[in-house]
């Protein structure tokens, strides 16, 4: 075999499934993992699934010397120490101008700092986030690739074969420099978090409000894929209802235990945005949920505490006088309506970001390579790159023309769903929080002044007038006591 024109290293699932997709688009590959039966079983899938050129290594050194110059090797393995492990096994056997890319979740000042280290040592290095799961890095996924653009067009002709495709080019694009990619990641990831949240509480509406079952429900989201909903979520969900439990009867999704894992990337997302001053209530709510679904058999003692005390299920009552028709299409449109909140959320995190670091992010283009492979592809994504594309400088997703036409138009059904929700007792809080959100947002005056009062009140932090320039501090309780009558009095 010739020599390989791409390396990888890292082969659970993930990994060998990238590196059959390279092979398979016509790319000799070469693999490596510490445990030989790794690279054996990748072996024998090359092998299997297509006679693909694939050559299987089992020394860092031979699998290194396999590939040829400029040598450029994607490392899948966790994040954190083992990466860097991987790193210096390789690069001992690596020369100047050779590529490192780091295709994890990574943590982007992990990648600030690898690149220059990377550099130190005259290699090129990328922090590439990868999202699709497995069937997309067997399949095409989207890639967000960020740090040396050099190392980027040494093989932007393997990423963009490799990638998923759709109607406007492969889902792939150079993101900026540093550890943009791996940022960029983490925050598609943030808002892959409250996509979730919200179709979750969109089910637990219609089931326990509505009354519908798992095969209505089936059918509800079958429907709403065929809408302005549709996306890889709302489409899973749709045959997620459909599968029944073969251990016991009805379908399999009662039977899962109500407690959500998370790997870290939902609650970095929360931390950068109050870093940052940027306003993520959904995104943050979702990973609230997250923490409060651990606490399996304290919701569980709250239940009967409560119950105890005289806590009367609403919902049963509610439920009988409920149109379904209206229910279903106004839980439509408040979720799609609780969306645009999520994702305007997460495009002015990037875009906070970028003006804080220099990468010069391309919202719209962000939006266009996460229209296919990626966790949270959908066709309103297109909407979203058509409104940078309209203003690049869109201060929010929310005063987009077409998005507030969008939003005023469901807004309505919007405050219907999450009034009968609370009356019920039933918790939407992202969809609370994505309604607050726009409320909040789109108000000329907000109550902030008497915080602000509050502030210069017991701590002299000053404020600001409306009517006149400069800071001012007024000695409230002086005031305050002059101006009650009572008080008035009893001085005299």
């Amino acid at each position: 075999m010739a020599a390989s024109q791409i390396g990888l290293v890292g082969l659970a699932v993930m990994g060998q499934n990238l590196a059959l997709n390279i092979a398979e688009k016509g790319f000799p590959i070469s693999v490596y993992n510490r445990t030989a039966s790794k690279v054996d079983e990748t072996l024998d899938r090359a092998k299997s699934e297509g006679d693909l050129p694939l050559s299987g290594h089992y020394t860092p050194r031979d699998f290194v010397l396999s590939i040829e110059r400029p040598r450029s090797i994607v490392i899948l393995v966790k994040a954190g120490s083992p990466v860097d492990q991987t790193i210096a096994s390789l690069a001992s056997f690596m020369e100047p101008g050779d590529t490192i890319i780091d295709g994890g979740n990574e943590w982007y000042q992990n990648t600030e700092r690898r690149l220059s280290d990377a550099h130190s040592n005259g290699l090129l290095y990328l922090g590439m986030g990868v999202s699709g799961g497995e069937e997309g890095a067997r399949f095409g996924p989207s890639l967000m690739p960020g740090g040396d653009f050099q190392a980027y067009d040494n093989i932007q002709h393997i990423l963009k074969k490799v990638a998923a495709q759709v109607d406007d080019g492969p889902c792939v694009t150079y993101i900026g420099e540093g550890g943009s990619g791996n940022f960029v990641k983490m925050v598609h990831n943030g808002i892959e978090y409250g996509d979730m949240q919200l179709i979750s509480e969109a089910y637990d509406v219609l089931k326990n409000v509505g009354g519908l079952s798992n095969e209505e429900l089936g059918q509800i989201f079958d429907e709403w894929n065929k809408s302005e909903l549709e996306s890889f979520l709302v489409e899973i969900t749709a045959d997620i209802f459909k599968v029944k439990d073969d251990l016991a009867d009805g379908g399999l999704v009662d039977k899962i235990l109500d407690k959500t894992g998370m790997k870290g990337t939902g609650k970095w997302t929360v931390q950068q945005a109050a870093e940052l001053s940027v306003a993520a209530p959904t995104i943050a709510a979702s990973l609230d949920c997250r923490y409060l679904s651990g606490l399996k058999e304290e919701r569980e003692n709250a239940a009967k505490i409560l119950e105890a005390a005289g806590m009367k299920e609403e919902v049963n009552a509610i439920r009988g006088g409920v149109d379904k028709k209206r229910l279903i299409d106004d839980v439509r449109q408040a979720l799609y309506a609780s969306k645009i909140c999520s994702y305007a959320q997460g495009m002015n995190l990037l875009r906070a970001k970028s003006a804080e670091m220099g990468w010069d992010l391309n919202l719209g283009e962000l939006a266009r390579i996460w229209k296919g492979g990626c966790i949270i592809r959908a066709v309103f994504l297109d909407s979203i790159k058509q409104a940078y594309q309209r203003n690049p400088n869109l201060a929010s997703l929310v005063v987009d023309p077409e998005f507030a036409k969008e939003m005023v138009q469901r807004q309505a059904a919007w405050r219907r769903v999450v009034g009968l929700a609370v009356s019920a007792g039933i918790s939407t809080p992202g969809m609370c929080a994505s309604l607050a959100y726009f409320d909040t947002y789109r108000r000329a005056r907000l109550p902030a002044n008497l915080v602000q009062a509050q502030r210069d009140y017991f701590g002299a932090h000053t404020y600001e007038r409306v009517d006149l320039p400069g800071s001012y501090h007024t000695e409230w309780s002086k005031l305050a006591r002059k101006s009650d009558p009572n008080v008035a009095a009893a001085l005299h």
